[in-house]
């Protein structure tokens, strides 16, 4: 399957514009024609195997796809906070006291890329959309099911997504640590998220969770060695239903 542009007249097309218009995303032609080339390999892969449970093309548009893109200007501002605070660093003179290990996590995460971790992916939800929106990021998405572990790896081969990676495997298993931010959609509960991948998490990072009401319970239950720093609503285009983000942090 190449990428082709979507016509003109493909009403998926024109919901998906009204959407990142509406999150005030900017998205060239060719990123829109990969998001729904994704969509159609998605329920065309579905037809066989059961990746999600939506079979429907509007509404894989509006509950896949724009869900997921409703969380990139929240990742932008995360990104965007972070270089400003290491910017911040280093023009203080206090800053030149700063151990030499220290020195050396904090320039190591200059120049690399945002590295993110898509826990239970799935299908590739976010981790597929982060990805084609947001070139500068390395998206790792792992999943437990080889068929969809397989599916995201050929996701980023026919639609090629460079920094799109698929690996087959339990998340307390991946030998991959040092991730800057690890995401997970519909993966756990808080406590088990945060449990199960600490080890990938690099210094200074942070866990954000995708969730739809504010899940107060598995907040309350964290473990003490986790801190929520920010509970933020989402608004996802064409979807009347409550969404927000968790952002943690090893306290």
């Amino acid at each position: 399957m190449s990428l082709s542009a979507a016509p003109t007249n493909d009403p998926r097309l024109s919901a998906l514009q009204r959407g990142l218009a509406s999150l005030q995303l900017e998205a060239s032609p060719a990123t829109q024609a990969r998001l729904l080339n994704y969509l159609d390999l998605l329920l065309k892969w579905n037809r066989h195997y059961n990746l999600t449970a939506i079979r429907d093309a509007q509404t894989a548009l509006t509950h896949n796809l724009l869900d997921c893109l409703a969380i990139v200007p929240s990742l932008d501002r995360h990104f965007q906070a972070s270089r400003n605070h290491a910017d911040l660093h280093d023009s203080d003179p206090a800053a030149e006291s700063a151990p030499k290990a220290e020195e050396a996590v904090r320039g190591s995460h200059q120049q690399q890329a945002a590295r993110i971790l898509d826990v239970g992916s799935g299908a590739g939800l976010p981790g597929v959309v982060l990805a084609a929106m947001r070139p500068q990021w390395s998206l790792t998405c792992v999943d437990s099911v080889a068929k969809k572990a397989g599916f995201v790896r050929q996701v980023a081969a026919e639609l090629s997504v460079p920094n799109l990676r698929s690996e087959h495997s339990r998340v307390e298993q991946l030998q991959q640590p040092g991730f800057d931010l690890v995401v997970s959609r519909a993966f756990a509960s808080l406590a088990d998220f945060v449990g199960c991948t600490r080890a990938q998490l690099a210094t200074g990072g942070c866990w954000v969770a995708m969730k739809g009401k504010l899940p107060a319970e598995e907040i309350a239950v964290l473990p003490g060695n986790v801190t929520v720093f920010h509970v933020e609503p989402i608004v996802v285009p064409g979807l009347p239903a409550q969404r927000c983000l968790v952002w943690m942090r090893p306290a």
